[in-house]
């Protein structure tokens, strides 16, 4: 079973991703970094030098290949805030895992984000609540509609998100 984690940035995805994956006793994924591997630079370089569709057709390409090295057997996976926009990505999230969305408030993302968005080029050029006001209002349905659980995070710390996620009847059937 592959579990990925959908949610915008600053929701706790790669976080709460390593803690379930210890809760699990299985491996973790993250996306953006086996983008940023591949492709040996970092996310912001690959938006300044191709832009955002060339980000994509890599991020497609990474999760293509993270998705074909499964072996049957249960790991976790990160995505980043913005892979269901595309839906080809949407569409290999939905036949392949079972897909979790972190659903955080504007308010908690503006928080977790105000102090790390220089690494994140989605988020430059404007003020930051308008700016995840503004791709929250694009992306929610999105993570919707690709999500089998959806889990509302504020106030919760990572290792209360990951228990809740291991504890869900789906999960915990396929797991034991």
């Amino acid at each position: 079973m592959i579990i990925s984690l959908c949610g915008f940035m600053g929701c706790g995805k790669s976080s709460v991703g390593k803690v379930l994956g210890s809760l699990l006793g299985c491996p973790v994924a993250d996306l953006d970094s086996r983008i940023e591997e591949k492709a040996g630079k970092k996310i912001a370089e690959i938006f300044d030098s191709g832009g955002e569709a060339a980000f994509r057709a890599l991020e497609l390409q990474a999760l293509r290949g993270i998705l074909s090295e499964s072996d049957g057997g249960t790991f976790i996976l990160s995505l980043g805030g913005g892979t269901l926009t595309s839906e080809a990505c949407a569409g290999l999230i939905r036949e392949n895992t079972f897909c979790v969305y972190l659903r955080a408030t504007a308010d908690t993302l503006e928080e977790n984000l105000r102090n790390g968005t220089e690494g994140r080029p989605m988020l430059r050029g404007k003020d930051l609540r308008m700016r995840i006001d503004e791709l929250m209002e694009r992306r929610a349905a999105e993570y919707e509609g690709c999500a089998d659980l959806t889990i509302d995070t504020d106030g919760k710390t990572d290792e209360e998100i990951a228990a809740e996620i291991a504890g869900d009847d789906r999960i915990v059937g396929f797991i034991t």
